[in-house]
């Protein structure tokens, strides 16, 4: 599959940033709404994410430049060059909640709250940003016999950009249906953190391109520091509920 979509005055557009992009507008829209239904105002929410979403792919790009420093060292150019991939979800995530927590106290916004909103449009945004991994033919697998494999450089393999996708979507199918349940602020944040990262640590040991640090696949070792993290918080957060009855 070719990786532009369309020319423009000679320039090449990516499939991979168109898919981006739309997964940022869905996921703005998503927010704006949530946001809304709980009081929240619609020009608060638009400047967190004007804020936020450069943060996050600075983020994401640093992440992944720092972890494949022995290439990029000698290919500086190449810092700039995301057109052809090279995101990393953890370092966005975690720039973006720098950002938003920055946002927030200068706007006077509950963090928690907001961190709670973010994670739908957030995972949703994954499962969509993941097939721009399809469209550049990363992000895959080892060789399987599996009928669902697809063909890379003519070898069948694992479509783990698939198994995440599709992993991440019922994330977020869980998460906007248990919204209005939710009981502590900030435990929405958490169950994202948890349940993301079981799946991508299953996920990541099926792929080839890890991330490393020496032996240590780094994915699989935020995904491990994310549960134990987010079952701290999720304790820390009911003890000081409870405290407030």
């Amino acid at each position: 599959m070719n990786r532009y979509a369309f020319e423009i005055f000679g320039f090449g557009v990516a499939w991979y940033g168109i898919i981006i992009a739309t997964a940022m507008l869905f996921g703005t829209f998503l927010l704006t709404k949530i946001g809304k239904r709980y009081g929240y105002n619609e020009n608060d929410l638009i400047d967190l994410v004007l804020v936020v979403l450069p943060s996050a792919i600075i983020g994401a790009r640093l992440y992944y430049v720092i972890f494949e420093w022995s290439y990029y060292s000698q290919h500086l150019s190449d810092i700039f060059a995301i057109r052809e991939g090279g995101l990393a979800i953890h370092g966005g995530v975690i720039a973006g909640l720098i950002a938003g927590y920055i946002m927030c106290r200068i706007k006077g916004i509950d963090f928690k709250e907001l961190a709670d909103f973010f994670s739908m449009p957030l995972i949703l945004g994954q499962a969509i940003g993941r097939w721009g991994n399809f469209v550049n033919q990363e992000a895959h697998g080892g060789p399987t016999d599996l009928p669902w494999g697809i063909m890379v450089d003519g070898i069948k393999v694992h479509p783990t950009f698939l198994y995440e996708s599709l992993w991440d979507f019922g994330i977020f199918i869980f998460l906007i249906s248990t919204l209005s349940k939710r009981e502590i602020k900030g435990t929405h944040f958490v169950k994202y953190m948890i349940l993301y990262s079981i799946g991508r640590f299953f996920i990541e040991g099926l792929r080839t391109d890890s991330l490393m640090l020496g032996p240590i696949r780094i994915a699989q070792l935020i995904s491990l520091l994310s549960i134990a993290l987010g079952a701290i918080i999720w304790l820390y957060l009911k003890k000081n509920s409870q405290k407030d009855l």
